[in-house]
């Protein structure tokens, strides 16, 4: 048995155990697919923050707010905290970062103050076209041992799995 298998067993009992000891009944196969999805993620974002984003001084939201931008054009900050997954308050956070880079600016609705939009500047624009090549590279190794419909299925699946917890 290779190392991989023996640890794949190994914490499957060990999840089996824990589960008995709080006397509740654990769906291993959730936990499988959380845990794992989990690290793959983070494991991208590693690697992503430091290969790449890094020669920018760039976080991983800060890069996915500039990605997002450089996508779909000026987006408001509620869009793009929901997009990123965070509050409004840390785009606004990050915004401040961003500007003092000189990679994108605010600009006030004026018919409501309240709403900001973000856009990219010229130097955003020309850092994100630099930068996501690269960034491109370490989305193609994450799934280089992938069939393409093996691709398909599985964005299909996280797409799914993204709503599941959206209408939870």
């Amino acid at each position: 048995m290779d190392k991989k298998n023996k640890h794949q067993i190994e914490e499957v009992d060990r999840l089996k155990v824990l589960s008995e000891s709080l006397g509740e009944d654990v769906d291993l196969h959730a936990v499988a697919v959380a845990t794992n999805l989990y690290r793959a993620a983070q494991s991208l974002r590693i690697v992503m923050e430091r290969d790449v984003l890094s020669a920018h001084k760039l976080s991983w939201t800060a890069f996915s707010l500039l990605y997002d931008v450089w996508v779909w054009g000026q987006r408001e900050t509620k869009e793009l905290a929901v997009s990123s997954g965070v509050t409004t308050a840390t785009i606004s956070t990050i915004t401040n970062t961003l500007e003092r880079k000189g990679l994108c600016k605010r600009s006030a609705d004026p018919r409501d103050r309240r709403r900001v939009s973000i856009s990219l500047t010229e130097k955003g624009e020309q850092v994100i076209k630099e930068l996501y090549p690269k960034f491109h590279q370490g989305e193609k190794k994450l799934v280089h041992s992938m069939e393409v419909s093996e691709q398909e299925r599985l964005a299909e699946q996280l797409r799914y799995m993204i709503q599941n917890i959206n209408n939870v």
